[in-house]
């Protein structure tokens, strides 16, 4: 049996749920299985699954508190939609175990097919260079609206759904794409995101708290798609489906503080959509980086824009 990697328990709700479907259960060696967490449509959320990918990865990384080897990218392809009512078996495939480097293959998979495969790397600590841009100027988040809070004034069960069960708080500094159908079509965005009420413990491993940030970044990777067309997730007749992730971590992650999510999508073409994320802690520091593409069908025309890149405020 191959040991999961510890997750810690807190007991404010809904961080609780999501840190319980972390807890990954071994099924032999390199095997594990999990849970998933509710949805309104019985589908799992994509972000679930990387996460668990991400730490059953980890899971099979030989190394000591000492001399730790660290989550430092992954690259993910959705492959099919997952069932949230039954549980999902996680594969890793050790590729690699260099002196610098690990490399794990895995597969999440349902009903004996693959819902999500992933590469993912892992690196000693090695400090060397270190450069970053400077994160934008935007106003605090305690200036900007919390979007969870307008969900639960929303007349709308969904609305009410999602304001009660997101674990994370989100503040978007270019206003929420949640409350109407059609918006300015902007380049950039940008959100502030931290757990709800709860914290983790500072014992915490450092590949819980990375997996969690791939957890929360699904949430947003594709906002910036819709927002340059001009779309909110109001617009009549949208779909959005996310083909692939990937994400690359260069600093300590703690998933405790604030980060700023800034957001941009070079382009959308084919029915399809990039969207880049820069994620700065509350200190300003680069922590991560991540892209992802996906399918975005709209019956509203929205033209051939080439757009300008305004200030975030």
């Amino acid at each position: 049996m191959t040991d999961p990697i510890q997750i810690p328990a807190v007991h404010e709700e809904p961080v609780s749920s999501v840190l319980r479907a972390m807890q990954l259960r071994p099924l032999g060696t390199d095997s594990f299985e999990a849970d998933s967490l509710p949805q309104t449509a019985n589908r799992i959320y994509g972000g679930q699954v990387l996460a668990q990918a991400l730490l059953a990865a980890s899971a099979t990384i030989e190394d000591s508190p000492s001399d730790p080897r660290l989550p430092n990218s992954f690259h993910a392809y959705f492959m099919r939609v997952g069932d949230n009512t039954i549980p999902v078996s996680i594969d890793v495939d050790r590729l690699r175990d260099g002196r610098s480097f690990s490399t794990r293959r895995v597969d999440v998979i349902q009903r004996e097919k693959v819902i999500l495969t992933m590469t993912s790397s892992f690196q000693k600590v090695q400090p060397d260079l270190s450069t970053q841009i400077q994160m934008p100027d935007v106003p605090e988040p305690e200036d900007v609206p919390n979007s969870l809070e307008m969900f639960r004034d929303q007349g709308n069960p969904v609305s009410k759904y999602l304001g009660k069960t997101a674990a994370f708080e989100m503040r978007h500094v270019a206003g929420s794409l949640y409350f109407s159908e059609r918006t300015e079509p902007l380049a950039k965005g940008a959100t502030w995101i931290r757990p709800r009420g709860a914290k983790l413990p500072s014992w915490t491993p450092q590949s819980v708290h990375r997996a969690l940030l791939a957890y929360v970044s699904d949430q947003f990777m594709l906002e910036p798609v819709i927002r340059s067309n001009g779309l909110t997730w109001r617009t009549p007749g949208m779909a959005v489906a996310s083909l692939d992730h990937a994400m690359w971590f260069y600093r300590s992650v703690d998933i405790n503080d604030w980060h700023l999510f800034v957001q941009e999508s070079p382009t959308t073409w084919g029915s399809r959509g990039l969207g880049i994320t820069k994620v700065f802690n509350s200190t300003g520091r680069l922590v991560a980086v991540a892209a992802q593409e996906g399918m975005i069908r709209s019956n509203v025309p929205t033209g051939d824009w080439v757009l300008p890149e305004p200030p975030l405020h």
